[in-house]
């Protein structure tokens, strides 16, 4: 299968955008946050600590990276902090990857 960009200009544009996304994507633990938070919607800094293995002193700084790369976005309630994604496009992207990637696991026939 081939892809054509018929308008390789826009993409030009776009191309830095683009670029500083995949380098976040490229990080093993932020694919599996923001995987993580497609799953679920939205989730606390404990939970999601708890949910990939890591303190929550390295997903914060994560989290923090990935808020100044506008790809997460949070609302405080009390002291908490609640993460989601903040583009739909990183939840289409992440989709993507995984029906490449995860296929599903194949249906056992009956015998």
């Amino acid at each position: 299968m081939s892809v054509r960009f018929s308008d390789l200009a826009a993409f030009e544009a776009q191309a830095a955008e683009v670029a500083a996304i995949l380098r976040e994507l490229g990080n093993e633990r932020r694919l599996m946050i923001l995987c993580k938070l497609v799953e679920w919607g939205e989730a606390n800094v404990s939970a999601l600590a708890e949910a990939v293995g890591l303190r929550q002193s390295a997903l914060s700084q994560h989290l923090a990276r990935m808020r100044d790369e506008k790809l997460v976005t949070f609302r405080r309630e009390s002291q908490v902090l609640w993460y989601r994604i903040a583009d739909p496009r990183i939840e289409q992207l992440l989709s993507t990857l995984q029906g490449l990637f995860c296929p599903p696991p194949a249906r056992r026939t009956r015998r």
